[in-house]
């Protein structure tokens, strides 16, 4: 697994960076779990890869539960952020359930107006460093809302059955 990898350029998630330790260390480690890790995106991808784990025989057991206590914790984290994002939305407060939008609004403008400067001025030049924060923002803002609504509405239609 290579370090330039992690997510949106970030700190990785637990078990994944705990995986990336392994590898380093010599040890060997299923693709298919390897691959599963590269894609996780919520509860259901950790769930997935932990029994990929679990079910793994090459990998020792001390190992093992490393990976485990790593995907717990990301799990914790991820139910956590979950449980934040339905505070906001059940708020009385207008801020609180239109902060989403509106960041992710504000943010479209921002990519939007950096490109039509830098197609209409001559010597017009974004640092690379803006870019590439703006780009983590967007992948985070785009992916996070879209995704959190989908399943807030599904929530939604689970509990009105």
């Amino acid at each position: 697994m290579n370090d330039k990898k992690k997510k949106n350029g970030g700190k990785g998630t637990a078990v994944g960076n705990a995986l990336r330790f392994l590898v380093k260390q010599g040890k060997t480690i299923s693709p298919k779990i390897l691959e599963v890790a590269g894609n996780i995106t919520g509860i259901d991808s950790l769930k997935e890869l932990g029994g990929l784990i679990s079910g793994d025989k090459q990998i020792a057991q001390v190992d093992k539960d490393l990976l485990l206590r790593e995907l717990d914790y990301d799990m914790q984290l991820e139910q956590e952020i979950t449980k934040r994002w339905i505070a906001d939305a059940n708020s009385d407060s207008w801020m609180s359930k239109n902060i989403r939008p509106m960041t992710l609004a504000f943010l479209l403008i921002c990519m939007f107006i950096f490109i039509m400067l830098d197609s209409s001025l001559e010597g017009f030049k974004i640092a690379l460093e803006w870019i590439d924060l703006l780009k983590s923002l967007l992948i985070t803002a785009v992916g996070g809302y879209f995704i959190i609504r989908g399943g807030e509405k599904m929530v939604n239609k689970y509990k009105q059955k």
